[in-house]
């Protein structure tokens, strides 16, 4: 059995689960990082379809709610006042879209998403500026993975542009969702399903692109378990890549701890923290003690297994751009549990820690492997040296305290 719990609230540990299938040794072309708008497997990138934001309508709810208060705030469970839908069929592609009051959705006994997993979704956030503002953060990378998720699943592509005008007036419509308190937002998610009440395994006729919005709240495995195998689907935001990760989360939480570091192979290679990537900090051999120019940030790289991560593709551009400190250098390269303990016995291990788009950068403290602990510095805040530069760049920028153009502006 073996375990990983992090410093922070609010992701406080991970489970590891690793694979004894194949796993490459040999870093090749297919191990280097590809543009999130480019299936990872194929290197294709996806064909937009017609999606047309200007025949949106809009039939506000009579019964709006009022907004609890965030203290009493349960993730997933609180929805906003509206939501938008889109629908599509093989003979008219994309209808009309429409943003109406939130409810229940109607499906054949039949539709394909409920036999055959055609179901693929986003996750993204809108944030209150200081000044009021409305943004979202880089919302155009999220469009990309959805639109090669869709492919990957034979559902169809859409225009993100025409679709982010279309989530635009829903966030303006129901802005006062977003909570005031510093640190809170509007969670996001857009869900393409294949919606046709026909048995039998092939391309959906008729799908339905939706979007629904809820407050969040600010956010912990065993060895038998795995997420992805090489040739399948990681790489892609699907539901069938989750539910069979619920088994392992709900043993891994029967032992405190609140979800997953997923391992694979039998050389137990790193691939993500529940449902974040990960990154690691280990010194150089030949660094010393005090220097930190020395230290250096791996992270894994996209080889079909991993989800292309908004956040992960955010910390390596920021890296790019000259947005961080010179002590943080990056390499993309495999890192599997052997090098974690060595790196540990040796001092050398300076922290680890996920990204994503809920806790954004959350620090690990501790990892249980096979019967024993590997420690992993935190500082008295809980992070690292990494990881603090990292969080305050990309909550700045969410937040409007950073000045970017990744904030895409719903509403002024």
């Amino acid at each position: 059995m073996s375990f990983v719990r992090s410093r922070l609230t609010p992701f406080r540990s991970a489970r590891i689960t690793t694979h004894s299938s194949w796993r490459p040794t040999v870093i090749g072309s297919r191990y280097m990082s590809q543009n999130i708008d480019r299936d990872s497997t194929t290197g294709k990138a996806a064909v937009p379809l017609h999606l047309e934001p200007s025949r949106l309508t809009v039939t506000k709810t009579m019964n709006p709610k009022e907004l609890p208060p965030s203290k009493s705030l349960l993730f997933g469970r609180t929805f906003s006042d509206h939501m938008l839908r889109i629908r599509w069929t093989e003979a008219t592609g994309w209808e009309a879209p429409s943003i109406e009051p939130f409810g229940t959705i109607n499906l054949s006994p039949g539709a394909t998403v409920l036999h055959y997993a055609q179901s693929l979704f986003e996750g993204m956030k809108a944030y209150r500026q200081e000044d009021g503002t409305v943004t979202m953060f880089r919302p155009d990378m999220n469009m990309k993975r959805m639109n090669i998720s869709a492919q990957r699943l034979a559902l169809p592509t859409f225009d993100g542009n025409a679709l982010l005008a279309c989530i635009k007036e829903l966030i303006s419509l129901d802005r006062e969702w977003i909570p005031k308190e510093p640190g809170h937002s509007l969670y996001i998610r857009p869900t393409l399903i294949g919606t046709n009440g026909t048995l039998g395994v092939a391309p959906p006729s008729e799908a339905l692109l939706f979007v629904i919005t809820s407050p969040p709240v600010p956010l912990h495995g065993t060895t038998e378990y795995i997420r992805a195998a090489p040739g399948g689907t990681g790489a892609y935001k699907l539901a069938a890549n989750y539910a069979p990760g619920v088994v392992a989360q709900k043993s891994a939480a029967k032992q405190g701890y609140a979800q997953n570091l997923w391992l694979h192979g039998p050389e137990h290679w790193l691939t993500e923290v529940g449902t974040m990537n990960l990154f690691a900090v280990i010194k150089d051999k030949d660094g010393s003690k005090h220097s930190r120019q020395r230290n250096r940030t791996y992270y894994p790289p996209l080889d079909g297994m991993i989800l292309p991560g908004v956040t992960r593709d955010s910390v390596l551009a920021l890296r790019r751009l000259g947005g961080l400190p010179d002590v943080i250098k990056v390499s993309e390269r495999p890192i599997n549990m052997g090098e974690i303990i060595q790196s540990s016995k040796e001092g050398r291990l300076i922290e680890l820690f996920g990204t994503g788009t809920a806790a954004v950068v959350t620090p690990v403290d501790k990892i249980g492997y096979n019967g024993g602990d590997v420690m992993i510095p935190t500082g008295k805040d809980g992070m690292g040296p990494v990881s603090k530069p990292l969080w305050t760049e990309l909550v700045g920028i969410q937040t409007g305290a950073i000045k970017s153009d990744w904030n895409y502006v719903v509403a002024q």
